[in-house]
């Protein structure tokens, strides 16, 4: 007998290639890894067709042998590209012989297809019937082949030997279906007793299967409701142990110390909202009520305040800062680039006024220090700014990486503003905490609002706090594709409406996808494109780049035009002279990566072109645009790409510029995206964090899963009830994993 841990090979038989294919392309080494690798979908092989009885259009599931297949190339009569397809003639087991049609616009995958399907070749083919001429066809039809020609086992295959809901697994080059089901089959009727970390009573109250059941059923299912039950098994213990994590992370957070942040030292923020010249908004009112609340605390507050592009973000995060300078304390604001940091220290002297004034001549009598602090600082500034933390002097403290150094020290640390994108793991977070002295208070701020349930996956230990509603003066902002596949002459019309907006007094951003040539922004991510297989798909042109762009507008389209060019490879003084250029209305046009993507704030600017625009994902495409209409003027954002219609690229650029509605977009972000990305992936091989759970799907899984793990951790924290299950959350604990969950 073998158990989950025995390796895979045990199973796999004495075809050293296959196997070393499944080991090396699949990642499976033991046999839990080979029983976990679980089918995306099934070929209902019980329900074969007779040809004799067909109807147009109807489903059609059958089996048979290719007798002919030939490989075409043809014109696109849409977009006058060569397009491929490969035609098959099938003879269908006692059902006379059917004509099959693969089409692609890929010439590699259609010669995929022509060397699988060689004459010879048997399978399960299955797709909506269609008649052409007096002959019955299928149209790009799902298929499952049994091995080559020259396979005994598979060529002797009929609809009664063949499982009622065959599984397709996931695959890689040199496995077909047929070897992974054997495979499976075979380690099912061999495999020892396995291990079953939920109680009994815990499976009753949540309606969840057995794992040796669960297991069995989804690889082997006699009806689709074994299916269902089976995936609920595996998404429910996936769910309860990443909500066990964090549940025991919020409860060492909720028993740690901290110092209560209640005010009335110097009176700035009383100050401060004396001076808006404006009224807060409902939530912003009622946001920063649940803040000061959780401030005065004697333990450390942890909140996500989330909210739509110019929804006040950072005017709650500088009061939740004032009220803790105005208890005696000090604040800090850690921005992920120097570009936002320095832009975060403009924005938040200039609200503050005489009030940032602290220990300088003319500053008013409640007014604190404002530092700044990033990696570029010459010696001399650094020493002013690293003096002005450790007195006290300091407040506020803007700044990037830099601001975890040993050399900083406070004078007493008590609130921590993150931005969205600083990975502030559990080392970061205890080095400021060393700093504190007792544990300070936290405040994530995030521009991409998220679905509630990614909230409490991604960010299970923090409260999460909602602003939805836009202050006044934010204009529309309107946003159109540009499709260059379909219409290459539009790319004129580009660059004149540019032309029209700075005509108008108005400013302009060009964002592009490379600093230069292959050369990306640091932290930039493209948005990977994949074929039917799901193989990667290189561009097939060049990317635009900030250097190559701005050269050829300099000199074409927008000459006469005062141009700039920002991204992360310059020197920090002259990416902050081109922003204070900009800001001052010097530059008309501003070509750059998406170093502007967040915090950047110019009231002039009205228009945004994003080149190649599907190589940026949904929420970073709302966040870019974001950048305009912002001084009470319409803006326009437009998004140029040679993606293709009804591709999925294509489909995410129509989502962005059907709405402005950034709770939608976050939502079709999440349904695009592939396995994995929502929670970024181990840095073992790649895996999945995730692997049976999709936080949009599966809510109500997750709710339960939460509800669980909160009786579970009430009645033991240590988990002893449960020990296989303590042993999992141990090593999720340990593992990487759960950096995800550190917020992560």
């Amino acid at each position: 007998m073998i158990t989950l841990g025995t390796p895979v090979a045990a199973v796999l038989g004495d075809q050293t290639r296959k196997r070393k294919a499944i080991v090396e392309g699949l990642g499976i080494e033991t046999v839990g890894d080979l029983l976990h690798h679980f089918p995306r979908r099934y070929l209902e092989t019980g329900k074969l067709s007779d040809l004799g009885s067909l109807r147009e259009g109807q489903l059609l599931t059958i089996i048979g042998e290719v007798a002919t297949s030939d490989t075409k190339s043809y014109t696109d009569r849409r977009t006058g590209k060569p397009a491929y397809r490969v035609e098959v003639l099938l003879r269908a087991d006692g059902a006379g012989r059917l004509k099959m049609t693969f089409f692609a616009k890929s010439q590699w995958i259609v010669k995929s297809w022509g060397e699988k399907l060689q004459p010879g070749r048997r399978g399960v083919f299955q797709g909506k019937a269609s008649q052409f001429g007096q002959q019955w066809q299928l149209t790009n039809p799902q298929m499952l082949l049994f091995g080559d020609g020259g396979d005994e086992e598979t060529a002797a295959l009929s609809l009664e030997n063949i499982p009622p809901f065959f599984p397709i697994y996931p695959l890689t080059k040199g496995v077909e279906a047929w070897d992974l089901q054997r495979a499976v089959a075979f380690a099912l009727s061999v495999l020892d007793e396995v291990p079953e970390p939920l109680t009994d009573d815990l499976r009753e109250r949540y309606d969840v299967v057995g794992r040796r059941q669960a297991i069995e059923w989804i690889h082997g299912p006699e009806e689709f409701a074994q299916v269902t039950a089976a995936r609920r098994r595996f998404r429910f213990e996936e769910a309860l142990v990443l909500q066990l994590v964090l549940g025991r992370r919020r409860r060492a957070l909720a028993v740690q110390g901290a110092q209560a942040r209640t005010g009335g030292v110097s009176k700035i923020l009383e100050a401060f909202d004396s001076r808006l010249p404006f009224d807060l908004t409902q939530g912003q009112s009622q946001v920063g009520e649940e803040i000061q609340a959780e401030l005065a605390q004697p333990h450390p507050m942890h909140r996500l305040l989330q909210g739509e592009v110019g929804s006040g973000k950072t005017l709650v995060a500088l009061r939740a800062m004032l009220r803790t300078v105005d208890s005696g304390g000090q604040a800090v604001l850690l921005a992920p680039t120097e570009v936002l940091a320095q832009q975060h220290y403009r924005s938040i002297t200039a609200m503050l006024g005489d009030l940032a004034g602290g220990g300088m001549l003319g500053g008013a009598e409640e007014s604190t220090g404002v530092a700044l602090l990033t990696g570029s600082m010459t010696k001399d500034q650094r020493k002013r700014a690293l003096l002005d933390i450790v007195t006290g002097d300091a407040g506020i403290v803007i700044g990037t990486h830099a601001l975890l150094e040993k050399a900083v020290e406070f004078h007493d640390l008590g609130l921590v503003v993150v931005d969205e994108q600083h990975r502030f793991g559990v080392e970061q977070r205890a080095a400021l905490t060393d700093k504190a002295g007792t544990p300070p208070h936290v405040l994530v701020m995030t521009a991409t609002p998220i679905p509630r349930t990614v909230a409490m996956t991604v960010f299970g230990d923090l409260e999460v706090s909602t602003l939805s509603e836009l202050p006044a003066g934010r204009a529309p902002i309107q946003t159109n594709v540009v499709p260059l596949a379909d219409a290459p002459q539009w790319l004129g019309r580009v660059w004149e409406r540019v032309r029209e907006e700075v005509a108008k007094g108005h400013q302009a951003y060009v964002v592009c996808p490379r600093i230069s040539g292959d050369v990306t922004e640091a932290g930039q991510q493209d948005v990977q494109q994949y074929d039917e297989e799901g193989n990667p798909i290189a561009p097939p042109r060049p990317l635009a780049s900030v250097e190559e762009v701005a050269e050829g507008l300099r000199h074409g389209a927008l000459q006469g035009l005062r141009m700039g060019v920002l991204h992360g490879r310059l020197a920090p003084e002259e990416k902050e002279r081109t922003m204070r250029a900009f800001a001052a209305g010097e530059i008309d046009v501003l070509v750059s990566t998406t170093v502007i993507e967040v915090g950047v704030d110019v009231a002039n600017a009205t228009a945004m072109v994003l080149l190649d625009a599907d190589r940026f994902g949904v929420s970073q495409l709302h966040q870019l645009r974001g950048r305009v209409g912002r001084g009470g003027l319409p803006g326009l954002c437009l998004l140029v790409s040679h993606a293709e219609f009804g591709t999925p690229a294509r489909e995410r650029l129509d989502a962005v510029a059907s709405t402005t509605d950034g709770f939608v977009l976050s939502q079709v972000d999440l349904e695009q995206r592939r396995e994995g990305d929502v929670l970024g992936k181990r840095q073992s091989g790649g895996r999945s964090s995730l692997v049976t759970l999709k936080v949009l799907r599966d809510e109500e899984v997750i709710l339960e899963a939460r509800r669980a793990a909160d009786e579970l951790l009430d009645e033991d924290l240590a988990l002893g009830q449960v020990p296989l299950l303590r042993g999992t959350v141990e090593e999720t604990e340990r593992s990487n994993a759960s950096e995800f969950l550190e917020k992560s």
